[in-house]
């Protein structure tokens, strides 16, 4: 072999070829990556399985809990509305007897009223005599500006006998600014005159409806009842224009 001058040496060293245990080397080789990406791969795999079920229990749980509140939401909801409906039934029932003891009460002065009509009319209280004004009402109706009117007129005498005369009824009110007196029969279609005719022993109801004109404001109903005979006697009164509830 040629040297050239100045060219660093290597020592050589002759090595006998083995390709048997090379190509076992080689196989050693590939089993270690093999095994190692097995290994790396099933301890992946175990620890995603147990995060899963980690998150199968953590579903499962929250999902009975969610369960478990909505029953709750749903029962408080159920009290709720029970509660609300008692308060309605015992709101509507104290209404109902509230109405009831009211119509009672009314019921009760009436029938107190027609008593005390009755025993005056009978039996006169400080021996008074002559034509006097019982009942007087004024009833709304269904119908705009129309009112139902009843008028009583009594005799308070000790012995009652016929008595006759007449009656002669206005209302009163405004119009444009201006007052207008407006006789009975110009407004009720049940009286035909200005004078209303009375006959009676012991007491008469004039009643029946009036209709008022538009723009015409009542305030007040004026009343003049006379006895003709001997001992005849007028009596006024003004009523003011209150209306009663149908």
């Amino acid at each position: 072999m040629t040297v050239v001058k100045g060219t660093k040496q290597f020592p050589l060293r002759v090595v006998r070829d083995r390709p048997v245990l090379r190509a076992l080397s080689y196989v050693l080789f590939v089993a270690v990556v093999c095994g190692t990406g097995y290994l790396s791969y099933n301890l992946g795999h175990s620890k995603g399985m147990a995060g899963r079920e980690q998150a199968l229990d953590d579903v499962t749980r929250l999902s009975a809990a969610l369960l478990t509140r909505s029953n709750q939401v749903a029962e408080l909801e159920q009290q709720i509305e029970n509660f609300n409906l008692g308060a309605e039934i015992d709101r509507q029932a104290n209404e109902d007897v509230r109405q009831e003891v009211i119509e009672l009460k009314d019921q009760l002065a009436k029938l107190q009223e027609d008593n005390s009509f009755y025993r005056n009319l009978m039996a006169p209280s400080g021996n008074k005599v002559g034509l006097s004004f019982g009942a007087v009402e004024i009833v709304d109706t269904d119908v705009a500006r129309q009112y139902n009117y009843k008028v009583v007129l009594q005799q308070l005498a000790v012995n009652h006998q016929l008595l006759n005369g007449y009656l002669i009824a206005k209302v009163v009110g405004r119009q444009n600014g201006a007052e207008v007196t407006l006789p009975l029969k110009d407004l009720s279609e049940q009286v035909s005159e200005n004078r209303i005719k009375l006959r009676f022993k012991y007491f008469q109801t004039v009643q029946g409806r009036l209709a008022l004109p538009e723009g015409f404001e009542p305030e007040r109903l004026e009343l003049e009842a006379t006895s003709t005979g001997s001992r005849g006697v007028t009596v006024e009164k003004r009523f003011g224009w209150l209306v009663e509830e149908a």
